[in-house]
């Protein structure tokens, strides 16, 4: 590895960026970034997270404190169950909020709402007497499905798993109270039940694997032993679902995330809102195809939290022309506001006639831009990235350049320029292999024999 390269990455390492981020902002592999991370620190920080997770576990176990009612329990995990953060949890259920924290890593983050009955598709009570009737009246499996409205194979499974194994015959009340014990939560997970198949787990994820990378690569190691077999969701009901002391702290430790808590899906939107916004479905039906120019998308490239620093990225959608917005004072509304302003103000007013940008709050003077430049903008949809394809894509090109996690305000206007010039000399197959530059060279061309025409 060249000498250089070394000092970036330790640069990198010191001013605190992880192995990951500094390995991306260096442009060497991730397995040196951790190498030369645990020479210079001399531990590992998979060892690090495994003895902090034993160190919390043993002060737990040794803290004194008085017992929550039981009442109060439930309260708070309906409380969390209904979608509030611990703190608002702890506040409505009458509980301290180190408590609700504490009880939110225990829980992973996964909560059973109170109330909750097993599916209609399980036979209930009722429906097994009414098996053991029709069986006692002669009727074959088939016949008693079609009286209860039940596949075959339900019966014959219900007839076969819970029959006595001294006569052989099926008992309701008998086979309702095994169904109930057997349906009991939680059981002990495949993992901990099998320690052959817990230590290939435990190191394919040392190795930093996901856990469906660990899945997968499980199967393709031992294709002939079904044993081996495990599916990544059981691995994270393993960390989250169903702590056990020692796997719990060990698996968790190993995610490359090390997060202790799984994140809740379908989150709703917690953006500030921003005033007059006017959604993507009002935006012209011409804009949705790439026959006119003129229909800009925009969005902004983040850089490190440290540095609070970001690039503007605006793409036309017909001619896939891009521009880059320098932003030297930050990325909030006015000063985004003005760099929109000042480079779409300079093109043809055919060539700006739609903006259309994701619900960021820098977003929040959008008026302003429409009053100096008469471009309408529109907002998409939250949690739709889709629907500015044409800059997501341009986006994910430009991480090339502009790493995740590194200081974007040390780029010069001349260099962002320079790359956008790259990116709009890059030749596209939706072209024909011509450029973006070229396709925008015959749109100027074709509006000056317009405007010469006598």
């Amino acid at each position: 590895m060249a000498p250089e390269r070394v000092r970036a990455v330790l640069g990198y390492l010191e001013a605190g960026l992880n192995p990951v981020q500094a390995a991306r902002a260096a442009g060497v592999s991730k397995s040196f970034a951790y190498v030369l991370d645990r020479k210079v620190s001399g531990q590992s920080r998979l060892a690090v997270k495994r003895a902090a997770a034993a160190r919390r576990a043993a002060a737990r176990a040794v803290r004194p404190g008085r017992r929550v009612p039981p009442e109060r329990v439930r309260l708070l995990l309906d409380e969390l169950a209904a979608g509030l953060n611990p703190n608002q949890a702890a506040a409505a259920a009458g509980v301290s909020k180190s408590f609700a924290c504490h009880l939110h890593r225990t829980m992973g983050g996964v909560y059973r709402p109170s109330g909750t009955t097993y599916s209609a598709r399980y036979l209930d009570r009722e429906e097994r007497y009414e098996i053991a009737r029709l069986r006692e009246a002669g009727l074959s499996v088939r016949a008693v499905a079609a009286r209860t409205d039940r596949s075959p194979s339900t019966i014959s499974r219900e007839l076969a798993r819970n029959a006595d194994p001294r006569t052989g015959a099926y008992q309701p009340e008998r086979a309702d109270r095994l169904a109930w014990q057997r349906q009991r939560r939680p059981k002990p997970s495949k993992l901990a039940r099998d320690p052959v198949l817990r230590a290939e787990v435990q190191r394919l994820l040392d190795r930093r694997y996901s856990p469906e990378q660990v899945s997968g690569r499980l199967k393709a190691e031992h294709p002939d032993e079904p044993a081996m077999r495990i599916s990544h969701e059981t691995i994270y009901q393993g960390i989250y679902v169903y702590p056990r002391g020692q796997l719990k702290r060990e698996l968790q430790a190993s995610l490359r995330s090390g997060r202790d808590a799984r994140r809740r899906r379908g989150r709703r939107e917690i953006r500030g809102r921003i005033a007059g916004a006017v959604p993507i479905g009002q935006r012209p039906p011409e804009a949705e195809g790439r026959l006119v120019p003129g229909h800009h998308e925009g969005d902004l490239i983040m850089g490190s939290r440290a540095s609070n620093s970001a690039v503007g990225t605006i793409v036309e959608r017909m001619t896939g022309y891009l521009t880059l917005l320098h932003l030297p004072d930050g990325h909030g509304a006015a000063a985004v506001a003005d760099a929109v302003t000042a480079r779409l103000g300079a093109l043809p007013a055919w060539f700006t006639r739609t903006l259309t940008w994701d619900r960021g709050s820098e977003m929040a003077r959008h008026q302003a831009i429409t009053a100096a430049t008469g471009i309408q903008v529109y907002f998409a949809d939250p949690h739709a990235p889709w629907q500015r394809g044409s800059n997501e894509n341009i986006n994910g090109l430009l991480r090339e350049y502009l790493p995740k996690g590194t200081d974007l305000s040390i780029w010069t206007p001349a260099q962002l320029q320079h790359i956008a010039d790259e990116l709009n000399d890059r030749p596209r197959k939706r072209f024909g292999y011509h450029t973006p530059r070229e396709q925008l060279a015959k749109l100027l061309a074709e509006d000056q024999r317009v405007a010469t025409t006598p």
